[in-house]
């Protein structure tokens, strides 16, 4: 006789449905996921899944999903309700913006302790004082996205709610600080390369990684570890005078942050780059599938590919190599550097962001109106 197969819980369940989209949307804390969310938070997620959303999208969107619904049971003790009322919008606003100042003198203003332990408990605050403005806009914007895939309309757009968060923000000014606090420039980088110089595979990985997320216009910590071997195409070597021709590589980046999965953005790689690439592909024998993954403590090298928050591990650790603070330089500092040593080496700021592949002509423009100000007679009155 057949044993009846042990029926499961809730929490079980929403698990279960959890790994059938961890192929397209990574989840490390997935048994923590399924305790927080709900049988229609996961519901939602699939559907997400099943429309092509980008991953990284719907990575941003399932943290925040994740946030709110562990912010709304340690403020309210009940899961979100669906659509959110304005009071519950204002209270997350009062929760996550509020003055220093005044908190010192009122206890009780902005996030109660009670919650605050709660979330800090949890993993889910680690930072003191409140929340960046940013943050709290990009969580309530996924709120009102999530809001409307639900097939509901909700408060977000409401006078009192945009009144209350310009208010907050102007109560709790905080400096806008860089993803990265130190730009990753070509001496940065010599820095970080030398400490690379064995034919180890880690050592051919590292330098791989740093020079090709670098060369290729700075790319994102996603897009590096995401990088697959069917998404390189070998291009003519490239001439040059009174020696040998560079080689050359195109990468078709497909989906990225701000394009379509119907734009295949390109982008190229010459000479080193491309010679450290093939060195490392080489070694690991590597002609298809993830092109940057693990390696053992046996130095076996892994099927999968190394996930986003390895190659930020992996600048750190070789800036400390270097004798640089890992603190000061991250992943992103690779793009903000690629930006800015290409201002100050006078590359055209069109010729940069093709290679780079930023959409905003004033973001990019903000490293080259830095390199200007820098080697100006402004800033040379006493030189």
């Amino acid at each position: 006789m057949a044993k009846a197969k042990k029926s499961l819980t809730a929490v079980e369940r929403r698990a279960e449905e959890l790994d059938t989209i961890a192929a397209v949307l990574p989840i490390e804390r997935r048994d923590e996921l399924a305790e927080l969310l709900t049988d229609h938070d996961v519901e939602t997620l699939r559907h997400l899944v099943n429309q092509g959303m980008g991953d990284n999208t719907l990575r941003a969107l399932t943290s925040d999903l994740t946030y709110l619904e562990a912010w709304g049971l340690a403020a309210t003790g009940q899961s979100l309700p669906w659509p959110a009322p304005e009071a519950l919008l204002s209270k997350f606003v009062a929760h996550h913006l509020w003055d220093p100042e005044k908190r010192a003198a009122d206890p009780h203003h902005g996030m109660p302790a009670a919650v605050d332990d709660n979330l800090r408990s949890q993993g889910f605050l680690k930072s003191v004082g409140p929340h960046a403005p940013a943050t709290v806009r990009r969580r309530l914007a996924n709120w009102s996205t999530l809001t409307r895939w639900r097939g509901l309309d909700g408060a977000f757009a409401s006078p009192a709610l945009k009144s209350a968060i310009r208010l907050a923000i102007r109560a709790a000014p905080r400096q806008r600080l860089r993803k990265s606090a130190k730009a990753v420039t070509s001496d940065v980088l010599a820095r970080l390369l030398a400490t690379c110089a064995t034919d180890s595979l880690r050592d051919l990985r590292d330098r791989a990684i740093l020079m090709v997320a670098f060369a290729s216009g700075g790319r994102r910590r996603s897009e590096i570890a995401g990088l697959r071997r069917e998404q390189l195409a070998v291009e003519p070597p490239i001439p040059v005078e009174d020696g040998d021709p560079l080689p050359s590589l195109a990468i078709h980046l497909g989906r990225t942050k701000t394009t379509s999965g119907e734009q295949d953005d390109t982008v190229y790689l010459t000479g080193r780059p491309v010679e450290a690439l093939n060195a490392w592909m080489a070694a690991a024998k590597i002609d298809s599938g993830s092109v940057f993954r693990g390696i053992g403590r046996w130095g076996t090298v892994s099927r999968r590919a190394i996930d986003p928050q390895s190659v930020n591990a992996i600048i750190k650790q070789r800036a400390a190599m270097a004798g640089l603070d890992p603190i000061e330089l991250s992943a992103h500092g690779m793009r903000s550097g690629y930006l800015t040593e290409a201002a100050n080496r006078g590359i055209p700021l069109q010729e940069a962001m093709e290679q780079s592949r930023h959409r905003s002509v004033q973001q990019a423009s903000s490293y080259y109106n830095s390199a200007e100000r820098r080697s100006g007679k402004a800033a040379r009155l006493l030189a």
